[in-house]
């Protein structure tokens, strides 16, 4: 029994060699749960790619790269000293601190750090104020740079002209901009950036564009553990549901623990996403569901909800069930995905 993710490394390490090429100073994002590749396997990329520096999520995720991948490691959410009360002090560890608490417990440490930068995306990160009032400690830290995480979607002001208005208050402030490290921003603004800063070095951060960048050399799939036919009328299921019709009900690997029908909220803008969201609410709300299991390239119902490993999938009469030990492919989403198997072929 195994819920799978197979992968066409040639096409996925091809993908990743031509992100590497594309974007100097490439800083590869390796976090949670890997984008459902793992921690372990994502650091094997990137040393594979000879890349300087990993990205990791959290303190607590750096062992899980540490031994794989040789060079430093930059932690990204912010340290703080009321989470986590020991003081980082690996010589290949990078810390981002946004707090001035932070800056203070870090001063004259050999502990790198990055400073993150309040932006729009309003997360973490220090402000203009704070950060003017706290020049004493920057400049007592052993300083790796500043950090800018800048929002999706750009909104009133360019993620260029944000970026460099930082830049400007740093040089006004007689802070060094040698280093930027940046997230969620595209090439053409990158080059721009560049030009417009070119003694600066910016350091993307990217995840989601390296690793999930070429969807069509990935793919989840679940196993066919049983196949039952059963007649209209029959229960089936915890619930004991009636059956719609005469047909099949598959069980199959893949359940909720590998993520399976765990969906985040989405921003809904237009009237036409609005009105499928709540066509999508409405069925749910009727007891149907659409599972993300595909079979005959169509994507079949739940015959009930996902169980913790397992899903019941109903297949209708007039279609053929595959047999037991197939896979049959599932869209799953990738930064929530568990998979019990990972295959590189």
């Amino acid at each position: 029994m195994a819920f799978s993710l197979n992968v066409d490394a040639t096409r996925w390490r091809a993908h990743a060699d031509s992100v590497h090429q594309d974007v100097p100073s490439l800083v590869p994002v390796a976090k949670g749960n890997g984008y459902g590749f793992g921690l372990v396997t994502l650091a094997a990329e990137a040393q594979r790619l000879a890349c300087e520096t990993i990205a990791v999520g959290q303190l607590d995720e750096v062992p899980a790269v540490h031994e794989t991948f040789l060079g430093d490691v930059l932690v990204l959410t912010p340290w703080h000293p009321a989470i986590d009360p020991d003081l980082p002090t690996d010589e290949r560890l990078i810390v981002t601190a946004g707090h001035r608490e932070t800056l203070h417990a870090f001063a004259r440490t050999r502990t790198r750090v990055v400073v993150e930068l309040l932006t729009s995306m309003r997360r973490f990160g220090l402000d203009e104020d704070e950060l003017s009032q706290s020049l004493g400690e920057i400049n007592a830290l052993n300083l790796a740079g500043f950090a800018l995480h800048l929002p999706l979607d750009a909104g009133g002001v360019s993620r260029v002209d944000e970026a460099s208005s930082w830049i400007t208050t740093l040089r006004r402030l007689h802070l060094s901009t040698h280093s930027i490290w940046v997230s969620h921003i595209s090439d053409p603004d990158l080059a721009l950036l560049r030009r417009r800063h070119p003694e600066t070095t910016f350091r993307p951060r990217i995840g989601t564009r390296l690793w999930l960048g070429a969807p069509d050399s990935y793919q989840a799939v679940g196993t066919v553990l049983a196949a039952h036919a059963t007649r209209k009328g029959q229960r089936y299921g915890y619930r004991q549901r009636r059956a719609p019709g005469d047909g099949h009900l598959l069980i199959v690997s893949g359940g909720t623990s590998h993520g399976v029908a765990l969906t985040a909220p989405r921003s809904v803008g237009s009237l036409t996403a609005r009105a499928k969201t709540a066509a999508i609410g409405g069925l749910e709300a009727s007891g149907r569901s659409l599972s993300p299991f595909y079979i005959g390239e169509k994507r079949r119902w739940f015959a009930e909800p996902p169980h913790m490993q397992v899903s019941m999938i109903w297949l209708p009469g007039d279609v053929r069930p595959p047999h037991v030990g197939d896979e049959i492919d599932v869209d799953v989403r990738m930064t929530t995905a568990s998979f019990d198997r990972l295959v590189l072929r």
